[in-house]
């Protein structure tokens, strides 16, 4: 691993003083007070570490130096063992808190989940995934809310599209896009016949107003009675709204409220959700391959993850990590341990990438 200079740890100190000084004066206003904290809060981590492994080469050269003093020899022989046992980890977590952060990490994210091959099994599935993230994102202090659904008629949902805000939502819920399967034997199996079944979970970063720009004469703007379940409760009047962004051909539908301008609002967030990743993966192109030899490409046709109810087993395929524990992770907490490792050997990849 590449050892940070001496002067780059000056640096980091430097930056970060000047940061708070600029943010104590209270001279700071608007959108120089925004920046200036998303600078602060970004740099806050990489200089705590950077502090620590500065901290303790100083220690270890003073000590290396108490060794020519024979009575302080023995002492200093015990801590430097201690410092020179500490500081490896020190410098590859600094490593990890230099490396380049993807921009969207800290924005909040639109999770898209949709039932696949299995019929209404798999639409239950679909509905056990969604619990789980709500459960896991409740763990975390996040906030879930629906954008729209299609429940099944035996329950679970053939899609269902919910927003995820808090902090660095899509930093960690990134990983989770793609096929997820599940084998187990379904309620309706009188057989007891094990069924396979898939989901299709897709999690984008949500855009700023100012990181995608919709011009209002490109959209086509439908409104429709929404379905129902009938009864008094049957939607009487056109309140579901579908939008086309013409330019691109995107097609968004949201028909879950009742008033068509709160429709009009959750289908622009989706659109706009929708042409944002579309608009990265474009600039990303360059680091797609790149991106493929980490944890995973992101492609939602890729199967990442097998539920073995039958064995309480979770593999995801893209670490061959196997875990059993298949109650706890889709119980939500245990969701935890499985985000950490794909994190884990994202950051140990793009490392060993970095000192190649």
């Amino acid at each position: 691993m590449t050892k940070v200079p001496a002067e780059r740890l000056d640096q980091i100190a430097h930056r970060f003083a000047e940061l708070e000084a600029r943010m104590a004066s209270g001279q700071l206003e608007g959108d120089a007070f925004v920046q200036a904290s998303r600078d602060y809060a970004e740099l806050e981590p990489v200089a705590k570490v950077a502090a620590e492994v500065k901290a303790a080469r100083e220690e270890i050269a003073s000590l290396e130096e108490m060794l020519a003093d024979p009575e302080m020899k023995a002492m200093a022989e015990e801590e430097l063992a201690t410092l020179r046992e500490r500081l490896p980890e020190a410098e590859r977590q600094l490593a990890i808190a230099m490396l380049p952060r993807d921009s969207a990490d800290n924005k909040p994210a639109m999770l898209e989940i949709r039932a696949g091959t299995g019929g209404d099994e798999a639409a239950l599935f679909a509905g056990d995934l969604f619990r789980m993230y709500e459960r896991y994102a409740a763990e975390q202090g996040w906030k879930v809310e629906p954008v729209s659904m299609n429940a099944s008629e035996v329950g679970g949902f053939k899609e269902i599209v919910a927003n995820v805000t808090g902090s660095g939502v899509f930093a960690k819920l990134k990983f989770e896009s793609g096929v997820h399967r599940v084998q187990r034997v379904p309620e309706t199996e009188s057989g007891g016949r094990i069924h396979t079944s898939a989901a299709t979970v897709a999690v984008l970063p949500e855009p700023d107003e100012v990181d995608i720009q919709i011009d209002p004469t490109d959209l086509k703007i439908d409104t429709y009675r929404a379905s129902g379940a009938g009864g008094q409760h049957v939607n009487t009047t056109d309140s579901a709204i579908r939008i086309t962004h013409i330019p691109t051909g995107t097609v968004v539908t949201c028909q879950d409220g009742r008033s068509q301008h709160k429709n009009k609002e959750k289908a622009m967030q989706v659109l706009r959700t929708r042409l944002y990743d579309a608009e990265r993966e474009a600039t990303q192109g360059a680091e797609a391959e790149a991106r493929k030899a980490m944890v995973g490409s992101g492609d939602r046709s890729e199967r990442i993850r097998t539920y073995n109810y039958p064995q309480g087993r979770v593999t995801d395929h893209r670490i061959g990590l196997t875990l059993q524990k298949l109650p706890q992770i889709i119980a939500g907490p245990g969701l935890g341990e499985l985000v950490d490792a794909l994190i884990a050997e994202d950051e140990a990849k793009r490392l060993a990438a970095m000192s190649e």
